[in-house]
Formats: structure tokens, sequence, C-alpha cells
């Protein structure tokens, strides 16, 4: 086989595997059903796929795309908002045309820009912190679950840190089936079967300030932005506006169906641009539109993985989505506190984030960077 379709194989086996449990998890946070949140994996798989597979092809270059994995850490701590399911559809929308006017007027990316990194990365480390205790309380609630997961995860985090969450995902499927079988649960085939279920999306004030800022934000800050940055150091200039335009428009089409964001991918975006993909950057190009093939064949699963999720013993998926963030969190950890003068003011954005509350309808992540932009200005008003 040849090396970059393997490589593009790889990018995203281990994107899809390490994370999809938290978009799940998101998704049924903010109101989708499970048959709706299944919706909207398969949504993702979809646009995703075929956006990996545009801009690899139009530039050549070993682009790949992946859902926001941040984003869905956000839903996942925001829950449920007026009108539910409807109106975070529609924020996702919001977020979307966020995106592509990112694309059109470049103020708003300098904009965004403008957020100090330690206040962006610290609302994004109070978001995770929840679900990564989720490894920590599993393994009381379901030792006998969760305690396999974890040891798993250890054991290849040294071995081969690339596969760590993957095959802990394996063994958390391992002991769902063993699960469903000392029980003698019979799984409705009409489950596995992947489809898509849209939903007319309803527009709202807390979902546009509680949710679509929010995401759109880290999407930005904790993937595009660094997407590119990762590229540009295996010596790859990623087209700026035509990829904001691509993201955009994949959004938007998933939204109604429940995909809440893709974007550039940042961590797994080494996998096909690195020298390991191919020794010669010119034919790297594949290994990006692999992934994209590969991740529409993963789509047409999305229906057994979410029937795993919804079949699964308590706690042992929410460990293995904890797990898969832990990398994350650590990286928004060490950027929030890096700078001391910086210090409190993240501190404060944490904090708030992490508390999981919500004003007027409005999430906590907003309400962290209101709190850490203010306490910021407060600390430098009148210095020099």
């Amino acid at each position: 086989m040849s090396r970059p379709i393997l490589a593009g194989i790889v990018t995203a086996l281990v994107g899809f595997t390490s994370s999809f449990a938290v978009v799940l998890t998101g998704l049924g946070a903010v109101g989708a059903t499970p048959a709706q949140a299944a919706s909207g994996l398969l949504a993702l798989s979809i646009t995703m796929g075929a956006a990996c597979i545009v801009l690899a092809v139009r530039y050549r270059m070993p682009i790949t795309v992946a859902w926001s994995t941040p984003g869905a850490a956000l839903l996942a701590t925001t829950g449920a908002v007026d009108d539910g399911w409807p109106a975070a559809t529609g924020a996702f929308l919001i977020t979307a045309a966020l995106i592509l006017l990112t694309a059109m007027v470049p103020r708003l990316g300098a904009l965004i820009a403008a957020i100090p990194p330690s206040i962006a990365q610290a609302m994004l480390a109070g978001v995770l912190l929840p679900l990564c205790l989720a490894p920590v309380t599993g393994i009381v609630t379901n030792p006998w679950g969760v305690v396999p997961v974890v040891l798993t995860w250890l054991v290849f985090a040294r071995l081969a840190p690339r596969w760590a969450v993957p095959l802990a995902f394996v063994t958390a499927t391992i002991v769902v089936v063993t699960d469903l079988v000392r029980r003698g649960t019979e799984v409705d085939p009409a489950l596995l079967l992947p489809r898509l279920e849209f939903v007319a999306p309803t527009f709202t004030i807390g979902a546009a300030v509680g949710i679509a800022l929010p995401l759109f934000i880290v999407t930005m800050a904790s993937q595009n932005v660094p997407g590119i940055a990762i590229m540009r150091s295996f010596g790859y200039e990623v087209p700026w506006r035509p990829s904001m335009l691509v993201t955009g428009l994949g959004t938007a089409l998933g939204a109604p169906a429940g995909g809440h964001a893709i974007n550039l991918a940042a961590i797994s975006a080494a996998l096909a641009a690195a020298p390991d993909a191919d020794p010669d950057p010119r034919r790297r190009w594949v290994a990006g539109a692999s992934t994209g093939a590969s991740y529409l064949v993963l789509g047409a699963f999305s229906a057994l993985f979410a029937a795993l999720v919804l079949l699964a013993p308590a706690a042992v998926i929410p460990a293995v989505a904890g797990l898969a963030l832990f990398a994350a969190f650590g990286s928004a950890v060490q950027q929030a506190i890096d700078d001391p003068g910086e210090r409190m003011p993240a501190v404060v954005t944490f904090l708030v984030a992490a508390s999981g509350i919500a004003v007027l309808g409005v999430s906590a992540a907003f309400w962290a960077l209101v709190a850490g932009l203010v306490v910021r200005l407060a600390l430098r008003v009148g210095r020099r």
C-alpha cells in the first residue's frame, strides 16, 4: 500500500476513534437524542471527509480537516439551552457564518487574535476540566469497567502514544460487548443503520452568545490557528481564505443534521504532513485525500459507534472521552499560566469556565471570557 495512502488511513482512524465519544457527549448535552447525535457524527464525517479531499486535491498539500474536539467539549459542559436541540443547531449555523466571515473580513480574524492566548486557553482548560475528571470518578463508580480502559491507555501512552486513546476505546468496546452478552441484551439492528436526521434550526440570543460565540472562539484559537502553524512547520503555507471558506461551508451544510463545526486539523495534521507520510513533500497531498476518503468510510459506521455509547455501562465511555482530552487540557493549562503577568486573569477565566454556571441562559464559557478580560483590564489600567 502506498505510504501516503496508509498515512491518511492512520490519520483518520486516530482522529476519529480518539474523540468521537467527546462529540457524541457534547451533542447529547445540548439536547440531541441518541439518533440525532448519531446523525451529527455522520454529518461531521461526511463534511470533513469531503473538505479534506477538496483542499488536498486542489492545493496539492496534505491539508486535513477535523471536527472541533474542543468545541464538542464546550458543548458537553454547556448543557441544554432554551428551545433545546433546534436552538443548538441554529447556534452551529451562526458559528458557520462567523467562520465564513473570517474568510471574507480579515479584521474579524484579527479581533479573535486580539484575545490574549492565556485567556482563550484558560477558558478551554476550564471547559475541559469536568470531562477530564471522568476517568478518575469512573474508577470509583464502575471499577470493573473503567480500570481496564485506563490501564490500556497508560500502557500504550508509554509504548505507542499515538494509539493510546484508540486502543483504550478498543478495550472499552470489549467491556461494552462483554456486558451486553452477560446481561443477554438484544441490540435493535435499526440502531446500526447510519442516517441523517435534519431539524429546522431556531435562533435565540442565549444559544448565539452561550454556544455559537464560544464555539467559534475555541475552534479558531485551538484548532485553526495551531493547524496553520503545524502545517507551516512542515513547509506548507495553507491558504487561509479558501480553508475558512471550505470549513465554514462544511459547517453550514452539516449543522441542520447536527454537525457542530469542522476546522483545520491541529495535532493530527502532523500525521499526514510529516516525512513519515512520504519522503517527497510533493506527494504527501495524497495522505490528505486518503484521510478524507477514510472519514467517509468511517461515517458509514457512525450509528454503530453511537450505539456503543448508548449501550455502554456507566462511566466507561466518559472515561474514554476524558482520556482523549488529557493532552489538550495539559497544553491549555500550560499556555494559560505560562506568562506570569497574565496568570491572574487566566486563573479567574479558568475558574469561571470550570464552575459551569449559567447566567441569563448564557453558558459559563462566555462569562469566563468576560471575567478574564475584565480582571485583565482592571490589573492593567493606569499602568505603563
